[in-house]
């Protein structure tokens, strides 16, 4: 009767109640704890005496579309139709939904890369597609052996993230060559991009996917206004990709949201006349940095961080506890609550790492740095 009975309630959501049942810091979920620019405060109260409170044209508004092209361009010097290759959605979330509903069939299968965002595997379930799902390698980048080895001829896409939750990982030139030569040999095979967090690296450039001729062909590229401009609550993304397939994914998107909040949309148009998303690396390239100088005298093992605002510790060297049991302690002892990566895999196979996000105030960075040192 129900296409999801077995479906948990996610470990966001749990971890997030634990964190407000014990009063703790709240390091699990991704979302930011400062306040927003106050100039989006400011155009939000202007813009919205004017008349944009109806609908917006169903694939975005015609100034956003032009705003959005003109960002890849500054960023990646990809030149974009912005009528029929942008597509702005009601968050990243949405357009990852909206792809695979366009583009998976009963039977297909999509190759998901382990450990991965929780949101890849249920609309592909619910497209009644087979979600194949494949380990990073060690260091979680990806084992193109492995990959090469799971394609079949059901095989219809596979889904990348990069820079990469939970690990902080980015891709390099040669996996990003490697993919292309993927896409070049399996010929029903189309690539979904997830790329929330292209604009927050630190130590090396973000290699999207925009920057290939050689994927633009079969690829489609999702984005996140929230997570750039630390606005997630706003629900505001895009998709990139070419013509033909848009106009499949448009096809799904009208009977889906139709369109997106009208007002966001055109606040966003104009906030993005003055915005340069290069700073955003070395505003949040502070934050990573202050959090693993924090935990140099701790007793976890920080991996390395290159993108996203997430950091991975190993704390193998104080608990033999699962990842888990560990973080359901973390917060009910310590007062703090992160996230177990296990639940990122479709095993859950427990690697005692533990996920913080430091997309906090630097107080709370602090505060919870001084707490994670007396373990």
């Amino acid at each position: 009767m129900f296409k999801l009975p077995e479906i948990p309630t996610s470990i966001f959501s749990k971890m997030s109640k634990l964190s407000i049942e014990n009063e703790a810091l709240n390091l699990s979920q991704g979302f930011p704890d400062f306040d927003v620019s106050p100039q989006l405060i400011e155009l939000i109260a202007s813009v919205s005496k004017g008349n944009v409170h109806q609908y917006s044209p169903m694939p975005g508004l015609p100034d956003l579309l032009e705003e959005t092209s003109r960002l890849v361009h500054q960023s990646y010097g990809r030149v974009l139709n912005p009528q029929t290759e942008i597509l702005i959605t009601a968050g990243a979330t949405q357009g990852i939904f909206t792809t695979i509903q366009a583009l998976v069939s009963p039977g297909d299968e999509v190759l998901i890369l382990d450990p991965s965002y929780d949101c890849y595997g249920m609309p592909i379930v619910l497209s009644q597609g087979v979600p194949i799902r494949i380990p990073l390698n060690k260091v979680f980048l990806p084992d193109w052996e492995l990959i090469r080895a799971s394609i079949t001829d059901k095989t219809r896409l596979i889904i990348t993230n990069n820079p990469h939750n939970p690990s902080g990982r980015i891709w390099t030139h040669e996996d990003m060559e490697q993919l292309t030569l993927l896409l070049d040999e399996n010929k029903n095979l189309y690539h979904l991009s997830d790329e929330v967090y292209e604009h927050i690296t630190f130590d090396q450039p973000h290699l999207s996917a925009n920057l290939y001729l050689g994927l633009h062909e079969k690829t489609i590229i999702v984005s996140s206004f929230g997570k750039s401009f630390h606005i997630t609550g706003w629900k505001i993304g895009y998709v990139v990709a070419p013509k033909k397939i848009m106009n499949e994914l448009k096809k799904v998107h009208q009977y889906l949201v139709f369109t997106v909040n009208s007002l966001g949309q055109h606040v966003l148009s104009k906030y993005l006349k003055t915005q340069n998303v290069q700073e955003l690396g070395a505003f949040y390239k502070e934050k990573r940095d202050l959090f693993r100088s924090g935990l140099q005298n701790s007793k976890f093992n920080l991996l390395p961080c290159e993108g996203t605002y997430f950091q991975l510790a190993a704390y193998d060297q104080i608990s033999d506890e699962s990842d888990e049991v560990f973080c359901e302690n973390l917060v009910a002892e310590y007062k703090l609550a992160a996230i177990p990566i296990s639940v990122f895999s479709a095993h859950n196979e427990t690697q005692k790492i533990v996920r913080f996000c430091f997309a906090k105030e630097n107080k709370t960075l602090v505060k919870a740095t001084t707490l994670l040192c007396k373990i």
